[in-house]
């Protein structure tokens, strides 16, 4: 009787250890299926609690749509390896991707208090060392923004952006050059008043323009990209623009350029989260890449953002191929409300 109900108690159990444990047949596959899942859960778990993590999960975080890709591949070889664990871990891998897919969200946008003082035209362009120069005049002379954030911009960059022609479009400039990756500059067709830019390894100018009786301030975005090593560098970077936004108090603010983050990051929630808006974002535009621009549309992630605050409400925005950078350029039509 005592060998029955021992054998019976063994029998009950087997179920639960053949559940957890890997099975014996498919062994490989089960194996590859836990390191794709585990490297997935890293990155996963790392968005869910709100931080960055260490090298690799900061550039993983980049492409988090495409986590959907080793999700189902380790579903595929749970499948065959008969492993019923690793398929509800790949379930529910591909669940939370598919959750933190969806645009993030900060709050509703409080209604304007003034009425739209004016309708402006904003580009953003990284040229890739300069590189982009000739693409970027063609755009200017095509588009005709009002306001123009440019980074990257080289020497010869800078001469191109002297002569005659754009001069007489953009009377009004801000541009601080460097090495060819420094460089940035702030084209504008209305008067500027000389501000403090943010500070970091690459130029990131400021000024405040004059529109309608409207003081805007603006600000170009260049913080470091988050390499091995120089993680630190960019949360401080994207740390200080938070800082810059967090203290608008009621001026309209606009900050616009390669962020190097997206919105899978913490650094860039934390500052969206100051009450600024991702145009592309309320357009509709939230997971359009922008970089690497050979990839994209198709692969890619959405580095280049141009964020507003209350005063400013975005009605159209459309990412441009400039061609000869590794970005797109993102031209964004806004109304400019009075306070």
């Amino acid at each position: 009787m005592e060998t029955t109900v021992a054998t019976d108690r063994a029998a009950e159990r087997a179920p639960a250890r053949r559940l957890v444990r890997l099975p014996e047949r498919g062994r490989g596959a089960a194996w590859w299926a836990v390191a794709l899942l585990g490297g997935v859960s890293v990155v996963l778990g790392c968005r869910a609690v709100g931080t960055d993590g260490v090298t690799p999960v900061p550039q993983l975080l980049a492409f988090l749509p495409w986590l959907l890709v080793p999700a189902l591949l380790g579903l595929l070889l749970s499948v065959a390896a008969r492993w019923p664990l690793g398929c509800g871990w790949a379930l529910l891998s591909a669940a939370v991707t598919g959750w933190f897919i969806q645009p993030y969200d900060p709050g509703p946008a409080p209604a304007p208090r003034g009425p739209v003082a004016a309708q402006l035209r904003v580009l953003s362009a990284n040229l890739e060392f300069g590189q982009a120069t000739d693409g970027l005049l063609a755009a200017l002379r095509r588009e005709r923004p009002d306001v123009v954030s440019v980074q990257e911009c080289d020497v010869h960059c800078a001469d191109a952006l002297g002569s005659a022609a754009v001069r007489k479009a953009y009377p009004y400039r801000e541009i601080v050059t460097g090495s060819p990756a420094e460089g940035s500059a702030i084209l504008s067709a209305f008067p500027l008043e000389k501000a403090r830019g943010v500070s970091g390894e690459l130029s990131m100018p400021g000024a405040v323009a004059r529109i309608a009786g409207v003081r805007l301030r603006l600000q170009v975005a260049h913080p470091m990209p988050p390499m091995p090593g120089q993680l630190d560098v960019w949360r401080t970077e994207l740390g200080r623009l938070r800082t810059y936004a967090a203290g608008r108090g009621d001026a309209p603010t606009l900050i616009a350029g390669d962020f190097n983050a997206t919105q899978d990051h913490a650094a860039f929630r934390d500052l969206l989260d100051t009450g600024m808006r991702d145009s592309a974002r309320a357009t509709g535009l939230s997971r359009t890449p922008s970089w690497p621009s050979t990839t994209s549309p198709v692969l890619g992630a959405q580095i280049d953002h141009v964020l507003v605050s209350d005063a400013l409400r975005p009605r159209t925005a459309r990412f441009l191929d400039l061609g000869n950078t590794d970005h797109r350029a993102l031209l964004v039509d806004l109304d400019l409300h009075a306070g």
